[in-house]
């Protein structure tokens, strides 16, 4: 990956570069906006076309949720552009403090946040609730790449010796997983292991990313063997070792006919019914039959299932090329961005994104166990949404920099 800066600069007056440092113009990426607007708007209809049943059954009024995305939809979209005004250079200067305000963030949840079943991911503000670890997913991008862009001379010192390899493997591998580890055991302890393993993957992902030595590779090799041993082979393991809500979601991935479908696998079975429905062209939008009180608050971490039922295998592959287009973009933005700090950024906001929507859809599909998890610009959640938006701006904001052929 080329991570050239780009050093060339004109004088400017002390005004001028005053407002430099702070605002940018020219234009933004255009092809990335459409992709993000078409996913968002493509995710809107479907949160009110799965939502509409629940919500007349549980709020009395159809349209509750979706007045509420579309809220939350349009504080996003402003947020994303004034954010993409922003220099990317002043979120730079702010990454140290960002990361430690997300720490302290998942400190704080573990003391004053809201429960569900046994687990605290979620504190309350009266007038909006918010997951510190969504937060955190944002801010360990930000840190790796920090980190890697201050000490990139150090990581990339090459002379063959030994003790150079080493300095190099400290600086670019083991520090950058400090954070990471750090992170995934705070989140762990408000016992949300989805989280844990998205946060995982998208700190493997930048410190790769960033020249990480083969042992980011092997370690998460090592992960991905030793959890599909412990899953075959060990699972008394987990049962020790987990939250019994975790485990019991485990077991019935495992051993789906020892458990009552009219109660504990419901919400599974009832997704892949929807899934399997669907047929090529689907039943049409609107028209699925699961969302009527079958799945349980569709809008949510389900709403692939109504999206493959109402639009079919087509659907799921338009929305699944959209994704797609999403990385590939985000990716060339990167290969272009003036500095290595901003060229990691993007690659880490990127695999967020697709890493997120990966695992929901083998969530809905049954390729994993059920887990919360939610899929980007489409389920319905305000904060969720809003950090998704932000991180979009600040894609945005290096995109103007980027040396991206038009």
């Amino acid at each position: 990956m080329d991570l050239q800066v780009n050093s060339s600069k004109k004088p400017k007056s002390s005004v001028a570069s005053k407002l430099d440092s702070f605002l940018v113009k020219g234009d933004f990426d255009r092809p990335l906006f459409v992709i993000v607007m078409l996913l968002l708007c493509f995710g809107s209809v479907m949160v009110f076309s799965a939502s509409y049943a629940y919500a007349y059954s549980d709020k009395g009024d159809s349209s509750f949720y979706i007045r509420k995305q579309l809220g939350f939809a349009l504080i996003g979209v402003l947020g994303m552009w004034g954010i993409s005004k922003i220099h990317y250079k002043v979120i730079q200067k702010l990454t140290p403090v960002i990361f430690i305000g997300a720490g302290l963030l998942l400190v704080m949840v573990l003391v004053i946040g809201t429960s569900e079943d046994s687990a605290k991911r979620w504190i309350n503000l009266g007038f909006i609730s918010f997951q510190p670890s969504e937060i955190a997913k944002f801010a360990l991008v930000l840190m790796i790449a920090w980190f890697d862009h201050k000490y990139r001379r150090r990581i990339m010192e090459r002379d063959g010796t030994m003790s150079t390899y080493m300095k190099s493997a400290l600086w670019g591998t083991v520090i950058p997983m400090l954070f990471v580890l750090g992170f995934c055991g705070l989140v762990m302890l408000e016992n949300h292991l989805s989280g844990t393993i998205i946060l995982l993957c998208i700190g493997l992902s930048v410190i790769w990313a960033g020249g990480g030595k083969k042992s980011v590779y092997i370690f998460g090799a090592a992960i991905i063997v030793l959890v599909v041993y412990i899953l075959m082979f060990q699972p008394e393991f987990l049962k020790d070792h987990l939250e019994p809500y975790q485990w019991k979601r485990i077991d019935m991935w495992l051993n789906p006919e020892a458990y009552d479908v009219q109660d504990d696998t419901w919400q599974t079975v009832q997704g892949l019914i929807a899934v399997g429905s669907g047929g090529i062209f689907g039943r049409g939008i609107g028209n699925s039959l699961q969302k009527h009180l079958f799945i349980s608050q569709p809008q949510n971490d389900f709403i692939f299932a109504v999206l493959c039922e109402e639009l079919g295998l087509v659907g799921a592959t338009a929305l699944i090329v959209l994704y797609v287009a999403f990385f590939i973009r985000c990716i060339q933005i990167a290969r272009r961005a003036p500095d290595v700090f901003s060229s990691l950024t993007v690659i880490g906001i990127a695999s967020h994104v697709m890493i997120q929507a990966l695992l929901n859809m083998m969530v809905v599909t049954s390729i994993i166990p059920n887990t919360g998890i939610a899929l980007p610009f489409f389920s319905y959640g305000g904060s969720s949404l809003i950090f998704l938006m932000a991180e979009v701006g600040i894609i945005l904001s290096i995109s103007r920099f980027s040396r991206i052929q038009k």
